[in-house]
């Protein structure tokens, strides 16, 4: 993966509509594949969220064994497949690496990974003030890692697993 600029936007009100779109595409590509839900998560699913402009989509999987052969279809269907994290997850983007409109997470449907993404979605919107401050160290982290994407997710890391570990109390 090449490490590409942080670049945020306002909330767009058609990320909906996008994730709507791709999830459909999906499940006529690799349908055969999914099992529970497929979900739109990341930035883009938060109204009134600043994100990267990039839609994030969970696919639901049985588990990343039976869902190998997805793969291909999804590289057919357009995506780029990156064994990013592959003991977790089959990770794409799309059109392509360097420039992305979707991200594509084909992740064990309710595995801790799967379960932790929709509580910290959800608890962003829930609480205002929790999506305030993500928001705020969003705009922080892009401005001192504008040209490294991935030291910009890792440092989000600290406020995620406090919120996640916030929720379990």
């Amino acid at each position: 993966m090449s490490l590409s600029s942080v670049v945020l936007e306002k909330y767009d009100p058609s990320w909906p509509e996008k994730f709507e779109i791709e999830k459909a595409q999906l499940l006529v590509a690799a349908g055969q594949w999914n099992y529970g839900n497929v979900e739109h998560v990341g930035s883009t699913s938060i109204e009134g969220m600043i994100a990267k402009p990039i839609i994030d989509i969970m696919f639901g999987v049985k588990s990343l064994e039976d869902s190998k052969l997805a793969i291909d279809a999804l590289v057919k269907a357009g995506y780029d497949y990156w064994p990013y994290k592959a003991d977790l997850m089959h990770w794409f983007c799309k059109p392509s690496d360097a420039f992305r409109t979707h991200h594509l997470h084909l992740i064990p449907f309710e595995s801790d990974l799967w379960k932790e993404r929709i509580k910290f979605r959800d608890k962003l919107r829930e609480n205002n003030k929790l999506a305030n401050d993500y928001a705020n160290l969003k705009r922080e982290l892009a401005s001192k890692y504008r040209e490294d994407r991935e030291a910009y997710t890792q440092e989000k890391w600290p406020f995620i697993q406090k919120v996640l570990q916030h929720s379990q109390s």
